[in-house]
């Protein structure tokens, strides 16, 4: 075994004395720190390669892909994807998980044009200038939610064309979530057959889901595709997500790996076979009841935030049913120390779900 040298040593303790430190005062970004995968560390000791399709075994075996079908199959169950139409997998994080959306997309319509609006995750502008695609940035509401008038607007402008439509379950800063409902009356009152409907839902998907009323948003609702964050509600050691989809849509990429023993269905290739071990883990622990309560404990600590906040005198806001609050933002000093995520320097997004347990 490797025995570090002390240089070595050295920065390796003064980098894990900073991150205790500095873990204590990260409040300021959406993902939960109450995680605990102790019983998981051994596997740190092995290669994990998940290459390839996550149904497909590869010609090695080192890989969790049991497990990944286990937390593919959760979430396809949560989002309502139909039973003979669905396929997913686990990958990096979100901006992945959109990537991957678009990408079927356009495989399906090669000549479509993408629709998000002006509060969509800074990936969406990204991937859609990987992928080439024309795009068109809609105007929000003052909750940040997507103006539905001038997604109307736009589509008709464009009615010659097949339409992506991107919508937002749970803003980066509001944590607005855009109705896959409505949109889907309005992609079909303008007459646009060819088009695809992609909920980005890594902040806000997997609470969503369980909370009453139902908010409009996944694959009954009319979605083509889901993409989740795991480690922001879940929470991991490690940035990961999940992108579920309509299998048939899935079909128009699939390509061949011949050398690894299975089809090239993802973006990535090989993936990180720990995370879906990770995630797995967690829905052993938390189950579909768990999750429901940690969701409810979420907006019952968002709601006293909010409401203690607001008897100090201190400006804040919150969208309904949000686990988010917003909050005019303090000092630059306070702003460093707790790593805040602040817009235009005015305010910043607090999540309530960092630590429950």
């Amino acid at each position: 075994m490797y025995q570090a040298d002390n240089d070595t040593a050295i920065r390796i303790k003064e980098f894990m004395e900073r991150i205790r430190t500095d873990y204590k005062l990260f409040i300021g970004f959406p993902g939960s720190t109450d995680f605990d995968y102790r019983e998981l560390y051994p596997f740190f000791g092995y290669l994990l390669n998940n290459v390839g399709d996550p149904y497909q075994v590869p010609l090695h075996a080192n890989h969790s892909k049991a497990m990944e079908q286990e937390v593919v199959e959760f979430f396809a169950d949560l989002f309502r994807a139909p039973k003979k139409d669905r396929w997913g997998y686990v990958n990096n994080g979100g901006t992945e998980g959109n990537l991957y959306a678009l990408y079927v997309a356009r495989e399906l319509y090669p000549k479509a044009r993408v629709y998000y609006s002006q509060t969509a995750h800074y990936s969406l502008p990204k991937n859609v200038h990987i992928l080439g695609m024309p795009s068109t940035v809609i105007k929000v509401r003052p909750n940040d939610e997507i103006d539905y008038d001038d997604l109307q607007h736009e589509l008709d402008a464009h009615k010659s064309e097949p339409a992506i439509v991107v919508a937002n379950i749970g803003t980066t800063m509001a944590e607005a979530r855009d109705d896959v409902a409505k949109i889907k009356r309005i992609l079909n009152d303008t007459g646009i057959g060819q088009h695809f409907v992609h909920s980005d839902a890594a902040l806000a998907g997997t609470y969503t889901a369980l909370l009453r009323p139902h908010h409009p948003f996944d694959f009954k609702d009319g979605a083509d595709s889901v993409s989740i964050s795991g480690h922001k509600f879940i929470g991991s050691p490690m940035a990961c997500g999940v992108v579920i989809v309509r299998k048939s849509h899935m079909d128009t990429i699939r390509r061949s790996a011949s050398y690894v023993g299975s089809p090239d269905t993802t973006i990535s290739g090989s993936r990180n076979g720990h995370t879906p071990l990770l995630l797995w883990y967690a829905i052993q622990r938390w189950g579909l009841e768990g999750f429901r309560k940690r969701a409810e404990a979420s907006l019952a600590l968002a709601e006293y935030t909010h409401s203690e906040l607001q008897r100090i005198g201190w400006q804040t806001w919150r969208n309904p049913s949000a686990i988010t609050v917003m909050l005019a933002s303090p000092p630059r000093k306070l702003i460093y120390k707790w790593q805040l995520a602040t817009h235009d320097g005015t305010h910043f997004a607090l999540s309530s779900s960092h630590s429950l347990s």
